[in-house]
């Protein structure tokens, strides 16, 4: 990939992203190309996460804490996903993360998409039902990803957590994403909803295929 920069040009190796700034981001180039991208991953990612609700055979950790959050608050899940997405947004300050086009939508259109999902997608009875709505989910899940992450319009809000403490603290960054993921499903599990089970471990081998399909892998 191919960005300009105000020291010149920076020519990226093919499959590798470049760190932009959000200025840099929106005058990288293929705007008309990597701005629909990024909506429709975003978009399609919230679907997924619907879906792996609707499957009820296990949630990624960060969606166990939502799930949890909504069972003590009059919230809807996508809510849930849009208030903590602002919240961890809130801790990119110390770590001088800069968000970007990306970042925002991220917190605000996966929390919509999810809710108008839910809205119109019943729990299946039937065992085959529930497994191929997980399995659909996981791998819209890592499609979603590969998306809105090659469109480098912004990394989301926990993406931008995990590089930022990366960065901050000299850990690897599977070492980080292991521990982020780790965190949120304590407190779900105390909150009631220990769902960390067939859906959340083939959610998490999604996303690692995710990320080094969209380049990212090394952040």
């Amino acid at each position: 990939m191919t960005s300009t920069t105000p020291t010149g040009t920076v020519h990226a190796p093919r499959g590798v992203l470049v760190d932009l700034g959000p200025v840099a981001q929106l005058r990288a180039g293929r705007l008309a190309r990597r701005q629909p991208q990024l909506y429709v991953g975003l978009f399609l990612y919230g679907v997924s996460l619907a879906l792996m609700v609707r499957g009820a055979l296990g949630l990624a950790p960060w969606d166990v804490l939502h799930s949890g959050f909504i069972r003590h608050v009059p919230m809807t899940l996508g809510q849930a996903v849009v208030l903590f997405s602002f919240v961890v947004l809130v801790l990119w300050i110390p770590l001088r993360e800069m968000p970007g086009l990306g970042t925002i939508s991220n917190a605000i259109v996966v929390g919509l998409s999810a809710d108008a999902t839910l809205a119109v997608l019943d729990r299946p009875e039937a065992m085959a039902g529930r497994l191929g709505l997980m399995v659909g989910g996981v791998l819209l899940c890592g499609l979603a990803s590969a998306l809105y992450i090659g469109a480098q319009l912004g990394r989301g809000p926990r993406d931008g957590l995990m590089t930022g403490l990366a960065r901050r603290t000299g850990l690897s960054l599977r070492l980080v994403r292991t521990g982020l993921e780790v965190a949120p499903a304590d407190p779900a599990v105390v909150h009631g909803r220990p769902d960390v089970t067939a859906g959340g471990l083939t959610y998490r081998a999604a996303q690692c295929a995710a990320t080094r399909a969209a380049g990212s892998g090394e952040w």
